[in-house]
This record gives C-alpha cells, structure tokens and sequence, in this order.
C-alpha cells in the first residue's frame, strides 16, 4: 500500500528551508533562502552556473551550517539537534549521489554499496551481501558486483553510486547534476530510473541541476536561485517557470535564449 502522505499538498513538508543565508567567510552565497520539499515529489534546484545550487545541496544535507536561518526535517530543526541526532537524522534520511560518484577507487563496486551497511547497521555479512545485490538490481547493476569503479562507463558509475545511497533506505534521494558527463541516451535512462525509485519505493527526490531536458522529463516543483541577487527569485516546477514566469532572467534561462539584464529599461 502506498503512502498515504505521498505528493499529498496538505501534508506538512519533508523538508524546509526558512530564511537560510549560506556563506563562506564573508562571501555570502545565497540569503533569505525558503523552500519546501513535499514528501514523493521531485524537487529541482534550478539556476546558471555560480548561482550557489551545489552549496543549497550541502546544507539539505547536513554539510554545511547556515549563518542564519533554520533547516527543518518534518518540522524538527537539523541545526538545534545534538550531533549525535544530526548523525542519526542524515543516516536514516538522506542518501547522496555527488557528481562524480564519489565511490572508492580501491574497493569493487560491491563493497562500496555494502561499507554504509557495514558501518550503520549490525547487520552479518550474508544479509550485507544480499542487500548489496538488492541494491545494484534496483539501479541495473547486479553484473558488476565485482568491478572496480575505473572499469565502469561514467553512467555506470553514477548507478553505482545510486545503489550506495540507497543502502540504508533514506527517505530523500539528493542528486547534484547526475547528468553531467553523460550522453543525451544515458542522461535519459537515468532520468527513468530516478522517477522509477521515485514511485518504486516512495523516495523523495531532490535534484541539483542545469539540464533542461532532464528537469522537464521529471521534477514536478523547485526553486530558481539568481547568482546576481543571490537569492530565489521563482519557484514552481521547470515547464511552470518556463511557460508562465514572469521573470525575463527565469523564462530566457528555461527557453535557452540570450538574456541581457543591462538591456532592461532600455527605450
């Protein structure tokens, strides 16, 4: 049976942001920052490059502190939780596919899906090892239980790395540009797989990315970050902000078009 609370618009948010600044030093990143992330849905942070997307990841998932603002995870607040709740909250919550896979080089592709196990669970290593194989026949992976990470295609690779994050069965599934670095067809087979674990298991998906094809094929809400204002400046799903904002920045970005802002209020 499903989850009733799935894609439910009246169901309190899996996760938020509320008034988040993010910043290195004195370079702040991205301030006044809210969004909501509904439970089933696949949530896109859109924007142009230097826009601040991949550091807005790190703090949906517990890497990177806000100077001010709350993260909360089903109305609990990441940042007051003691360290040892954010470890828990993060290992039962959230699984992370970086962009480049980040998988051991030294280890096979087994052994990398069943270390998170090995380190989170009590589980013996016969359940470990069925698991593993579980995992990598969730993403089509099963074959190369054995293979090193440098003997897989890059689409293999980020599969590998899938199967990784869904080790422990998190809640939300991040993903930060998983089309990067792949061909149009492999972009697109993954993008299948993402909505297949999305309505398979009940994941919750959150996607950094630039891809418009991939963002149209798949996310149903999001947030566009300005790297000018340094702040969310639209939100709604891709095809929304791409048929209906009124945003010229947001519609040229969407329909891939030149956008010049000094052209603005020109006669």
């Amino acid at each position: 049976m499903s989850d009733p609370r799935l894609a439910d618009p009246n169901s309190p948010p899996l996760l938020a942001l509320r008034g988040i600044t993010l910043a290195f030093g004195p370079k702040v990143i991205q301030h006044d920052l809210s969004l909501d992330v509904r439970r089933g849905g696949i949530f896109a942070v859109m924007g142009g490059s230097g826009c601040g997307k991949s550091t807005v990841l790190k703090a949906m998932i517990g890497l990177l502190r806000p100077r001010v603002g709350r993260f909360l995870v089903e109305g609990e607040d990441y940042w007051a939780a003691s360290e040892e709740r954010r470890t828990e909250i993060g290992r039962q919550r959230f699984g992370v596919l970086f962009q480049n896979a980040a998988l051991w080089s030294a280890m096979t592709v087994g052994m990398n899906v069943a270390l998170p196990m090995q380190m989170f669970t009590k589980l013996d290593e016969d359940a470990i090892q069925r698991l593993v194989m579980l995992k990598l026949g969730l993403v089509g992976m099963e074959h190369a239980v054995e293979q090193l990470p440098s003997e897989l295609s890059g689409g293999m690779r980020k599969r590998a790395g899938l199967a990784r994050a869904l080790a422990l069965d998190p809640d939300v599934l991040f993903f930060d540009e998983p089309s990067a670095g792949l061909d149009p067809i492999t972009s697109s087979r993954l993008d299948e797989l993402i909505v297949n674990l999305r309505d398979g298991l009940g994941a919750t998906i959150v996607i950094v990315s630039h891809e418009l094809p991939s963002l149209f094929a798949i996310a149903d809400d999001g947030v566009f970050l300005d790297a000018q204002t340094k702040t969310v400046i639209a939100h709604g799903s891709p095809s929304a902000l791409r048929d209906t904002c009124s945003d010229p920045q947001v519609q040229a970005f969407m329909r891939r078009e030149h956008y010049d802002a000094g052209a603005e209020g020109k006669v």
